[in-house]
């Protein structure tokens, strides 16, 4: 178990040095005073958590916890690339999980963590047995780690007619109902590329699941299961245009297309320049449709456009005059590059901004780095330092395989059977000396 666990307590979370002195000496010597303190008093500071590889939300929720302290360990299959970029702040264990040695080193890892992500299809962890039953206590039986927080993520609801099918992001958002009411063409709703179902319904809901869970745990003593699917988990963060498309709101009460949110509204979408970048629009309120449209017509007026038809602050609640506001903005926008327009409305409550690239959407943020700063920032136990936070793009399999087994425990003769008897895959069996990478 972790040393010194419950020595320091922030907001009710178990705050811990790292697992063994002389890792802890090596990272006095490496560390500053100040990042030193900052880590130690992480969030999540002394929080074990075991993630099993997988694609988006189950790498996500770990990088969560990660950023805020976690110590997350992800178990990697031998021989297996893996090209995930969400695993700042991780380190990698590579086992193979259909040998009984990397089952027991498995099942050894697990019954000293506080957290384990399960980011496969509904019973594969059952028939490795690395189920819950395995690990919390139940009706005459003790499970040997009864406080683990066991976060499963799953793409259909465990008890619906899709549950043992694969699928992606578009077939959840698909059966969630949102995709019907989303904007897109006459023809079809356009997705939001892997944005809801992955990471709003599965990895957020999961990590929002397991910070729940550990506040309970505070409470009982006791770990339970969190059970996430990405049908439910986008239905429910898509809870006000659900349940505005299905009523008779003028948000989204509508068809497709004709509502104020779904591109409906000329002055709720995103308008070309002359320079092929673009502009949003996004002036719902009265008063920000009245600036806005001052604005730019004195500018097209200014700039030489001869305007057959000009709208007027009541033009934004007559919807039959909206295809002739749509074609007077796509043809103004048109007459000038997106930074003109940009420089225009900077300032002005017209809500109107431009559509940034990736580059240069960071440099807007502190960071300047195209890599997301960890979020959110707490004053008193504020997220991993953004240089940590930055290191490295992807995490090599198995790079701490070595460092990790022996803080919990194994010795370097132990560890040497176990790759024997094929515990880190095949290739391991016949390797007499190892590295940190095994």
């Amino acid at each position: 178990m972790t040393l010194f666990r419950d020595t320091f307590v922030l907001a009710r979370i178990p705050i811990a040095f790292p697992k063994c002195l002389s890792s802890f000496s090596a990272y006095l010597v490496t560390t500053s005073a100040d990042s030193i303190f900052t880590e130690l008093f992480m969030a999540l500071r002394g929080l074990s958590v075991i993630e099993f590889a997988g694609l988006a939300p189950g790498p996500f929720a770990g990088l969560l916890l990660a950023h805020h302290g976690a110590s997350v360990i992800r178990i990697d299959r031998p021989s297996s690339p893996n090209t995930d970029v969400l695993c700042a702040g991780k380190r990698s264990v590579v086992l193979d999980l259909k040998s009984p040695a990397g089952i027991a080193v498995a099942r050894r890892l697990i019954a000293c963590a506080d957290v384990l992500i399960d980011p496969f299809r509904p019973g594969v962890m059952e028939k490795m047995g690395l189920g819950p039953k395995f690990f919390h206590d139940s009706e005459g039986s003790v499970g040997v780690n009864d406080r683990l927080i066991y976060a499963r993520i799953a793409g259909f609801p465990p008890d619906g007619p899709h549950a043992s099918m694969a699928g992606h992001e578009i077939n959840y958002l698909a059966l969630s109902g949102v995709l019907s009411i989303l904007p897109g063409t006459r023809d079809k709703p356009t997705f939001p590329l892997n944005l809801l179902a992955d990471f709003a319904g599965g990895g957020l809901m999961c990590a929002t699941g397991i910070l729940l869970a550990l506040v309970e745990r505070c409470k009982s003593g006791r770990g339970q299961v969190v059970d996430v699917n990405m049908v439910s988990g986008t239905r429910y963060v898509s809870s006000f245009p659900l349940l505005h498309a299905t009523s008779t709101s003028p948000l989204l009460g509508g068809p497709r297309g004709s509502n104020l949110l779904d591109g409906g509204a000329p002055f709720y979408d995103v308008y070309t320049c002359s320079d092929g970048k673009w502009m949003s629009v996004g002036c719902l309120e009265p008063q920000f449709f009245i600036t806005f449209i001052g604005v730019f017509k004195n500018a097209l007026r200014i700039n030489g456009l001869k305007l057959s038809w000009i709208p007027t602050p009541e033009t934004r609640t007559r919807k039959e005059d909206w295809p002739k506001l749509r074609t007077f903005l796509e043809n103004g926008f048109k007459t000038k590059p997106r930074d003109y327009w940009a420089s225009l409305f900077h300032g002005l409550d017209a809500c109107v901004v431009p559509v940034l690239t990736p580059e240069e959407a960071a440099l807007l943020d502190s960071s300047r780095s195209v890599r997301p700063s960890p979020y959110p920032y707490l004053s008193k136990t504020p997220p991993l330092p953004r240089t940590v936070a930055r290191s490295g793009m992807v995490l090599e399999p198995g790079l701490h395989t070595q460092e990790v087994l022996g803080e919990f425990g194994l010795s370097r003769a132990e560890i040497t059977q176990l790759a024997s008897h094929g515990a880190f895959g095949e290739e391991s069996k016949h390797e007499t000396t190892f590295s940190c990478k095994l």
